[in-house]
């Protein structure tokens, strides 16, 4: 397994890791899998566009609108609620394929950290498995 820090910078943001985790894919792996772990509760991972910000910015918005960050009914002691259930919408794992040693994205698919409870630093975690 390896793992790497991502620094967020905003409270809620979509930081695109592609590059570094394919800076990470073994030279020795020509075929096969990575699996991507973020072993946080209050950020995500996704596979989106990587062509236009805009898309970013529009998603923020719609998870923004579609949970508030204050609700009458949150108990949770410290306030991120929101950002747990945009976590779980998101997901905390994402497996992509590796062919001839790089990640087979699609042409306009990214690799991202949804960060819901930022600023912060992040921990990601790879695990790259050999096509047999």
């Amino acid at each position: 397994m390896q793992e790497f820090t991502v620094v967020t910078r905003h409270s809620c943001e979509f930081a695109e890791i592609t590059a570094e985790i394919n800076a990470r894919v073994p030279k020795t792996l020509r075929n096969g899998l990575c699996h991507i772990f973020c072993p946080h509760t209050t950020a995500g991972l996704t596979v989106n566009e990587n062509a236009d910000p805009d898309v970013r910015h529009d998603l923020l918005a719609k998870l923004a609108a579609l949970i508030p960050a204050r609700e009458e009914f949150y108990q949770h002691v410290e306030g991120n609620s929101a950002a747990h259930l945009k976590a779980m919408l998101t997901g905390f794992s994402l497996t992509v394929p590796v062919r001839n040693g790089a990640l087979h994205l699609g042409t306009w698919q990214g690799i991202y950290l949804c960060e819901y409870d930022g600023p912060r630093t992040r921990k990601i975690q790879l695990t790259f498995l050999t096509e047999q």
